[in-house]
């Protein structure tokens, strides 16, 4: 009797859990970088809330933690004097820091967990050929670690980048240090809207990726702080989805934890330690990340356009090979419908296929759409709930959103 209750309470269970939806498999950070910007946390139930959360990268982890790092299925940055203890202007002996990364390799040299060693965050360029020499060391000690470094935005004068331009500046990134990736931050979420300036970054960190055959990994605004806006689904879906347009390999949250001083305020962890409402929204848009990601790690980025405002540096939509227009009516919705802003990203996988991916650049409007192709076609667009492709060339965007569609 209690066996045949106890099966009975099994299938029920099964039945309900059929038709529950489940968040989607986490992507392997080799493919995808979906990383809290910032120190790790330190406690196993954070950790385990930031896995829940979606990502892959819980940071940047001092030695001693890097073991309840990889039992909670994350991985990390290690940061230690030993790795980024530098002037990188007036390095030591090679002798001296050979012998730190040697006692780094003995320590967590083989740890899975591991990707590689905090180097610096926003450096100037006289300092990247110091930062290079000790990347090069690390990788004598151990080849399949990475040395991690993060650039300054567009924003930033000649004085503080230090270079001739802020393209020369960039470009350090994979011609002199060799980084297999570029890592920038550019928060430009201010009084309601996000600026051009956040576009432009990265028109400009897209085109030199793709001329170097680098990937790039952008570094986006995750919480509060000074005059920025606090995050909200469309800031957040905003960031993503137009990194993701251009061709992005790896979103940074700054931060998830809360830092504990000036006004910082709603990373996704107080400074309690408590949830804030920002942990669901990284949840909501890291699951969605989650589905399209294999997908997007495929593919290369052949145009980027705009509509109808068109940042500095971007492109307008009459450029577009794919897209002839995109229509955004609302009628029977509003009185007045507010004009539509649109960035449209334009992809082609190893077989050549087309894929583009729309985004509704509005933070407070929803929009629905039609898309009309230059040629005969139809999308199929895939859902960020499950990763399959639906049939459709009209649909709605929420604020910030966007959809990824194949073009056949």
């Amino acid at each position: 009797m209690y066996l045949t209750l106890a099966l009975a309470a099994s299938a029920s269970q099964a039945q309900q859990d059929a038709g529950r939806p489940h968040p989607p498999a986490i992507v392997s950070p080799r493919i995808f970088t979906i990383l809290g910007w910032g120190p790790a946390p330190t406690d196993p139930v954070l950790l385990k809330g930031m896995r829940e959360a979606g990502f892959n990268v819980a940071g940047f982890a001092a030695v001693a933690d890097v073991k309840t790092i990889r039992e909670a299925g994350l991985s990390c940055y290690v940061t230690d004097k030993r790795a980024n203890g530098y002037n990188w202007k007036e390095l030591p002996p090679d002798d001296v820091i050979r012998k730190n990364f040697q006692s780094l390799a003995a320590e967590v040299g083989s740890d899975p967990a591991v990707l590689g060693f905090f180097l610096s965050d926003e450096p100037n360029a006289a300092e990247i050929p110091g930062i290079a020499h000790v990347d090069a060391i690390l990788h004598e000690v151990m080849p399949e670690k990475i040395g991690y470094v993060n650039i300054l935005p567009s924003i930033v004068t000649q004085p503080e980048h230090g270079a001739s331009s802020y393209e020369a500046y960039v470009r350090m990134i994979p011609e002199v240090l060799h980084q297999p990736f570029i890592s920038y931050d550019n928060y430009s979420l201010v009084e309601g809207h996000m600026r051009d300036q956040f576009y432009t970054n990265l028109e400009i960190i897209r085109r030199i990726a793709l001329e170097t055959r680098t990937s790039f990994w952008n570094c986006i605004l995750a919480n509060a702080h000074f005059n920025y806006m606090e995050p909200s689904d469309a800031t957040l879906h905003l960031q993503v989805y137009s990194t993701l347009a251009y061709g992005g390999r790896g979103l940074e949250f700054f931060t998830y934890l809360t830092y504990p001083d000036i006004n910082f305020r709603l990373g996704a962890i107080d400074q309690f330690g408590n949830q804030t409402p920002t942990w669901g929204m990284m949840r909501r848009v890291n699951n969605e990340l989650n589905n399209l990601a294999p997908i997007v790690a495929t593919l290369t980025s052949t145009g980027v356009y705009h509509s109808p405002n068109v940042p500095e540096g971007g492109q307008p939509l009459s450029q577009s090979r794919l897209v002839k227009s995109v229509e955004a009516t609302q009628q029977n919705i509003v009185a007045h419908p507010a004009t539509a802003e649109f960035l449209v990203g334009e992809f082609a996988d190893a077989q050549g296929r087309a894929y583009l991916m729309l985004v509704n650049k509005s933070l407070t409007e929803s929009f629905d759409f039609e898309v009309k192709l230059n040629s005969s076609g139809q999308l199929h667009c895939v859902s960020p709930y499950n990763g399959q492709e639906e049939s459709h060339n009209v649909g709605w965007l929420a604020p910030g959103a966007g959809s990824l569609c194949r073009v056949e």
